[in-house]
């Protein structure tokens, strides 16, 4: 090992010796700076130094081609500070390199998490691969500052995706870096979408059907091809389910003695019971599938239950002039006629299966007539009030 003076000119001429692979010049201007000269023509600037534990530790500044002496030397200087402050710079750049990008956390870490433990992982697949990673996923999570997440949400809705769209991928992404702080990953630290605030949503723009509207809608499915169609939505009608829930009963989940339907797997991840009223009763009596099949709706052409009724459903809306109704909305119907009728927020909690009293609220819509009804009771309370019109003062 050489020790001299190095300059820019040493350092552009130098050469390793006649049979060595490499060689290193130590820098006698500069403590800790050295330089590798290898057979193959290639330099490259060291820092060396001696770490807390008295180990000798070699740290690559760069290739001398591009590297300057001056920025090699000023860059020394830098490290001989931070070792002074108590820091190991290797150390510090080991852990760096340990950071993963937001892709390969989503890869390595994520991923596998989810298909075992969540149900609706493909939806976060695709809006990982469609919306996510194209933008973060090369990127070392410690890299993605808040404004570009806050330019990233924005972005979403200037391409046209619904409030409610933008919502959910920004909630996914404030997930991963949720959970990459909680198992301690490099680099994670505060979550950069946290201060990224939710569009608001119009929570009022629910469609609920009234009674004219049902029948219409009965009377259109009645002639649909798709024969058990009819039967879907009135069972849906009939118990507030959601479409996944009744496309997938089994025959096995029902106890008609006792009135109940139990729903092995919700939203909730969790097993629900469901009272069975007397219409269900009489609608599950005629299914042709009892004693057949061991699914309530079973698809003909398959003999397993229907994926979906997309196209039968939204031919029958618009025959029925409610091309703008949902088939969820049938869902929130059910909860209006029992909230309509009299029956309280406890009882259609129970029989939605919401977890918490403020989600039934969002269904618990009350029609003109009862609020005009309510507000007639309150106006009893003054006497004459009904017969005397309001004069200005």
């Amino acid at each position: 090992m050489a020790v001299q003076k190095l300059t820019q000119s040493l350092v552009a001429k130098a050469i390793c010796p006649p049979g060595q692979k490499r060689e290193f010049i130590t820098d006698t201007d500069t403590r800790g700076l050295v330089l590798e000269v290898r057979a193959s023509g290639g330099r490259t600037f060291y820092f060396r130094y001696t770490d807390r534990s008295s180990a000798q530790r070699n740290m690559k500044l760069g290739d001398a081609s591009v590297v300057t002496l001056d920025v090699a030397r000023q860059r020394v200087a830098e490290l001989h500070n931070e070792i002074a402050l108590g820091r190991d710079p290797a150390a510090t750049r080991e852990a760096e390199r340990r950071i993963p990008t937001l892709g390969e956390f989503v890869r390595d870490r994520y991923m596998p998490h989810i298909e075992g433990n969540k149900r609706s992982w493909k939806c976060d697949e695709v809006l990982l691969r469609l919306h996510i990673l194209p933008v973060f996923g090369r990127r070392r999570i410690d890299a993605i500052p808040t404004a570009d997440v806050l330019a990233f949400q924005h972005k979403l809705k200037a391409k046209g995706y619904a409030p409610g769209t933008c919502n959910r991928i920004l909630v996914l992404l404030r997930y991963l870096f949720n959970l990459a702080a909680k198992w301690e990953v490099e680099g994670a630290g505060a979550n950069p979408a946290r201060k990224v605030d939710l569009f608001k949503l119009n929570n009022e723009k629910q469609t609920f059907l009234s009674k004219e509207q049902v029948a219409a809608l009965l009377d259109v499915l009645a002639t649909s091809p798709n024969k058990d169609l009819l039967a879907i939505v009135r069972f849906l009608l009939l118990t507030g389910a959601r479409k996944q829930e009744a496309l997938k009963a089994e025959w096995r989940e029902f106890d008609l003695a006792n009135r109940s339907w139990v729903i092995p797997l919700s939203k909730s991840g969790t097993a629900r019971k469901v009272a069975i009223s007397d219409p269900l009763v009489a609608l599950l009596e005629t299914l042709p599938s009892r004693g057949k099949s061991p699914y309530l709706f079973t698809n003909p052409a398959t003999a397993k239950p229907y994926v979906d009724i997309w196209y039968g459903w939204s031919t029958a809306r618009k025959r029925a002039g409610l091309a703008h109704v949902r088939i969820h909305d049938l869902r929130h119907s059910f909860a209006s006629f029992l909230v309509n009728s009299g029956r309280g927020l406890y009882e259609v909690q129970r029989l939605l299966g919401h977890a918490h009293i403020k989600t039934t609220q969002r269904y618990a819509h009350l029609s003109d007539e009862t609020l005009i009804s309510a507000a007639n009771t309150a106006g009893g309370f003054m006497p004459g009030a009904v017969a005397q019109p309001l004069v200005p003062s």
